[in-house]
């Protein structure tokens, strides 16, 4: 079965067998048709929009294996599992994995039944990978979070320009690349970076109608944030820029009675997957978090995102805000703002950006530190413990952190937040040497034959190994297994490092001499402007007053014929002032008891229509003077 002979009723006979849908969204079905025509495309869907479906519905149909890039690891698996529960054979290859089993995982994909594969952009580099993609039959390239392989988009990872390699191994393979947000120069970037045959964008309506755009003003940010916590029933995630904000505030609102938890990327995997399902379950009601907390959740009934202060783009804020009402229900994106914020970001945004001479001698000093030869190091993994490394360099976190980024942006490196880091292990003696101790020392002949036979390289440089792998090759307990390595550490055969969670380095290309690392002056002031742009986009959608703010985001994102939204803190300021009058608003007040009224019974009280009054108590609530109980009472807030 290929694209051109897949019909409508296939589709939609696939979508309710496996998904359980009766119908498709515009834009997903837009997006699916350019896929079952052969054609490269760019589709851009809001977050909660289903973008997984328009490459999961087809690919299934699709005679073949749809490869789908994702610079997520945790996404990945989620994916996966959920494609298995279905029935549907998928698979991925991430960094916690082995080199055997990354072998097994790709010959199946090879010579088996798999659908889906999934892998990370720094993956498709591989020899390997390319050697075995070659002989695959794909049906369609699946290119997720997009905006990571332009350099003028808000995430860029150097890694994501090999995807066009692929291209190259499989020229008549579609590539769906897919985004919640691009300006218009970062679609056209996309799209020259992914090679398009010809430009084909897919973009849906920005606007949310349910979704109630707000900006507060204010320096009492706390007392803000209860008001919002308190006047809207349901759960909620509150964005903050750091680790340490994150464990603060949500201990101060467990203080307040509130059930509140934290989430950052330095958790443990399993406490963070932990706390995300207790979220989904509802047991915690608010989740106080970094930007880690995004990419990945899937809870319809969010009732509001409050963001904690500005943060660094319209992208990074409409992403956000949009995991609010995915289940098309009223619900509020809150931005509350205090006095210092700009001044605040602006220095943030300073040290964002050493200078290029500080970017290339902390090259040189995390080389040194890691103890990569010149010429060496091409696609190892190392992780890196930060604290040390700046201590002993007497350097910033925060300008080594950001020197890093713009070493990754310019394809040195790749530099990945605290990680589950795989055993790593590598032999410290010659082969002879090594035979010569399995005859003297028989209690150690089996771990280092199974060493030998499972894992190639471990001559050369560290490489990841899996203990349990070894434990079942041998016969031996996890533990035994790990009083043997010890052993040989001890003995000064192996360097091994156990499982951890730490800052990895990847290194995309053998170390350079000091004098041939180069960081492009016009590239560094380029992306310095773009960013600075971003940034004013954020002032301005902040302090305007008379422009509706679906409007401002939805133009900013390239949309042509957006209209004001009506329910935004700008649209009800505008309906006050024009239609409802203070009069009416104060008569609320009056009438509103100390119980509380339901909205029916309050309308009920006067001879205005009941639109008229709803827009007044909308705006009310919009204020903060009044508040919707649990119960669906109004009262007012005293």
């Amino acid at each position: 079965m290929n694209g051109k002979t897949i019909t409508e009723e296939q589709l939609l006979e696939a979508l309710r067998r496996y998904w359980g849908y009766g119908s498709l969204r515009g834009t997903q079905s837009r997006t699916i048709r350019c896929v079952l025509e052969g054609r490269d495309t760019l589709s851009l869907m809001p977050t909660g929009g289903g973008k997984s479906l328009t490459y999961q519905l087809p690919g299934l149909l699709m005679e073949g294996l749809c490869v789908v890039v994702t610079p997520l690891v945790a996404l990945m698996k989620d994916q996966v599992d959920s494609l298995r529960r279905r029935g549907i054979p998928a698979v991925a290859i991430h960094s916690g994995m082995s080199p055997r089993n990354i072998d097994i995982t790709l010959d199946n994909c090879v010579y088996g039944d798999i659908k889906f594969l999934y892998v990370s952009p720094e993956r498709v580099a591989g020899e390997l990978f390319a050697a075995r993609l070659a002989k695959m039959n794909v049906n369609l390239i699946a290119v997720d979070e997009a905006h990571c392989i332009s350099q003028w988009g808000y995430d860029f990872r150097p890694a994501y320009l090999r995807i066009a390699r692929m291209r190259d191994i499989l020229p008549a393979v579609p590539v769906l690349a897919l985004t919640a947000s691009a300006t218009e120069p970062v679609a056209q970037d996309i799209m020259e970076k992914l090679a398009f045959r010809e430009p084909n964008v897919v973009r849906s309506d920005y606007a949310r109608p349910n979704l109630s755009f707000s900006v507060r003003h204010t320096d009492d940010r706390k007392g803000q944030l209860l008001r919002v916590i308190g006047n809207v029933p349901g759960s909620g995630i509150v964005y903050v820029r750091t680790r340490d904000a994150a464990e603060l505030l949500a201990a101060e609102l467990k203080e307040e009675g509130i059930a509140a938890e934290y989430y950052h990327a330095g958790l443990p995997h399993g406490e963070r997957t932990l706390r995300q399902n207790e979220w989904t379950a509802g047991k915690t009601r608010v989740m106080v978090a970094t930007n880690a907390f995004g990419m990945g959740i899937d809870k319809p009934d969010v009732r509001f995102v409050v963001h904690y202060g500005l943060c660094a783009s319209l992208e990074e804020y409409y992403q956000e805000a949009g995991r609010a009402g995915r289940d098309g229900r009223r619900s509020y994106a809150v931005l509350i703002v205090a006095s210092d914020d700009r001044e605040r970001l602006t220095r943030r945004f300073s040290s964002e950006f050493p200078t290029i001479a500080q970017i290339k001698d902390i090259y040189v000093r995390l080389m040194n530190y890691l103890g990569v030869a010149i010429g060496e190091g091409k696609f190892c993994s190392m992780a890196v413990n930060l604290y040390d490394f700046c201590t002993r360099n007497r350097l910033f976190m925060g300008t080594v952190q950001n020197a890093l980024k713009i070493l990754q942006q310019n394809g040195y490196l790749v530099f990945t937040d605290d990680e589950e880091n795989p055993a790593r292990l590598m032999f410290c003696v010659s082969r002879d040497d090594l035979y010569s101790l399995r005859v003297e020392r028989e209690d150690l002949d089996n771990i280092l034959r199974t060493i030998l036979r499972l894992y190639t390289g471990v001559f050369t440089g560290l490489r990841p190994v899996d203990v349990q792998e070894m434990a079942i090759y041998t016969g031996y307990t996890e533990e035994r297994v790990m009083e043997l390595l010890k052993t040989l550490w001890r003995l000064h055969v192996i360097r091994f490092v156990p499982k951890n969670r730490s800052p990895m380095v990847f290194l995309t290309d053998n170390r350079l001499p000091d004098a041939d690392v180069y960081i492009s002056p016009g590239s560094y002031r380029a992306r310095k402007e773009t960013a600075a742009r971003r940034l004013e986009a954020v002032f301005a959608y902040a302090a305007d007053t008379e422009r509706c703010r679906s409007v401002v985001l939805q133009e900013y994102f390239g949309q042509k014929d957006a209209r004001p939204c009506g329910v935004c803190d700008i649209c009800l300021a505008h309906r006050k002032r024009g239609t409802v009058g203070e009069g009416m608003a104060g008569e609320i007040l009056k009438r509103i008891p100390a119980g509380g009224i339901s909205p029916k019974d309050l309308a009920g009280q006067f001879a205005a229509a009941p639109e008229k009054v709803a827009a007044a108590v909308d705006a009310l609530a919009a204020e903060g003077k009044i508040s919707v109980m649990p119960n669906g009472l109004l009262v007012i807030n005293r």
